[in-house]
């Protein structure tokens, strides 16, 4: 999934890699199998604390269960198994036969997303099971936008409908973008405000907040404070002698109710950064980008965005739990100069994907 050109250090898009031989036509075929698991235990994997020992209880009565029909069910099991692993080969041989064709396939249709309330929306985590498919745009005319462009996200259908728009503030010591459900407004005290992206002075790690209050400034009762999102550390790569980007990010787990645990930080030990630092991982979710492989034919690292991705870039990646590397938490991508994809899937939300987006597109003086 992360892909770039020529150079050790670059991802190349899978989907560019038809020409070998052998590179995609494997993976391709198996996700069938590891889907069902993974959209099945998604919801434990993001769980935290009782919620999580909760489903492991049903998880072994539903094992034991399935343990009694194995044993019934064995000496015909066998006899099928044998079968559907070589078909799964000459399905992986017909693949690679095929490499110009799948050029041509459209990429499939994204689901049909309905919403009233985009405030809502943006925050609320993706429906288990449904992939949110979107699209990023860069807009760089204007004065100034070569160097505060101004992002864009929109769902990737036919209707292409908005969803967040995101700017660079001038004049800040450290990077810190705003975050908006206007495409026209853009500023911190306006309405349209739904969070923001802060970074350090280095551009390594970023802190993701929704539009609540400073706590400083909040009422005692924290009602109205700030929630804590997201967290994303990169690794210090200096000149790329590491090879790809490393990125991990943290965010908070869900509950029994699949609603996101509260982070309301009082103070600099309880936020999300710190938390990693200090391995308090309690109510928080590791993730990390998937690392890409080392393809000797295309002379690059390659990873599969299942077509959804056309472009090389350093920005390329895809975000998964260290449990399930199947499951794409997210995937971001370039397809044109200016253009990107964006898909999520749950425990994700709009916002905090598209704040990992934003952090991606950052200048990083550590890492480039």
């Amino acid at each position: 999934m992360f892909q770039i050109n020529g150079d050790k250090p670059d991802f190349i898009a899978k989907k560019k890699a038809a020409k070998s031989d052998s590179d995609e036509s494997e993976p391709e075929t198996k996700p069938s199998k590891t889907k069902k698991k993974s959209t099945a235990n998604s919801a434990s994997m993001f769980q935290t604390g009782e919620e999580k020992e909760k489903v492991k209880d049903k998880d072994k009565k539903k094992d034991k269960n399935s343990k009694d029909k194995e044993k019934n069910n064995k000496k015909k099991s066998s006899a099928k198994s044998d079968e559907s692993e070589e078909e799964v080969t000459e399905v992986a041989k017909n693949k690679k036969g095929k490499g110009k064709k799948s050029k041509k396939e459209e990429r499939p249709p994204s689901p049909q997303i309905v919403f009233d309330d985009l405030d809502e929306f943006v925050l609320q985590a993706a429906p288990q099971g449904t992939t949110i498919k979107c699209k990023v745009t860069r807009d760089k005319r204007g004065m100034d936008r070569g160097f505060y462009p101004t992002y864009y996200l929109h769902l990737d259908n036919e209707k292409k409908v908005f969803l967040l728009a995101g700017r660079k503030r001038k004049k800040s010591a450290t990077s810190n973008y705003l975050i908006s459900i206007d495409s026209t407004d853009l500023s911190r005290g306006g309405d349209n405000f739904i969070g923001k992206l802060r970074s350090n002075l280095m551009g390594t790690k970023f802190t993701v907040f929704d539009n609540g209050l400073n706590p400083e400034r909040s009422l005692r009762d924290m009602s109205n404070a700030r929630q804590e999102l997201a967290a994303i550390i990169y690794e210090t790569n200096v000149l790329g002698f590491k090879g790809p980007r490393k990125m991990t990010v943290i965010i908070p787990g869900m509950d029994d109710d699949n609603e996101r645990v509260p982070i309301c930080p009082r103070t600099e030990n309880d936020t999300l950064l710190a938390r990693y630092q200090n391995r308090q991982m309690d109510n928080v979710i590791e993730l990390h980008n998937k690392t890409p492989v080392w393809n000797d034919d295309s002379a690059s690292y390659v990873l599969n965005f299942s077509g959804r991705v056309t472009q090389a870039s350093v920005k390329n990646f895809q975000i998964v739990h260290s449990k399930d590397n199947s499951y794409i938490v997210m995937q971001f991508g370039r397809v044109a100069d200016d253009m990107f994809t964006l898909d999520y899937n749950y425990p994700m939300c709009a916002v905090q994907a598209f704040a990992i987006a934003l952090s991606s597109f950052d200048g990083k003086l550590a890492c480039e």
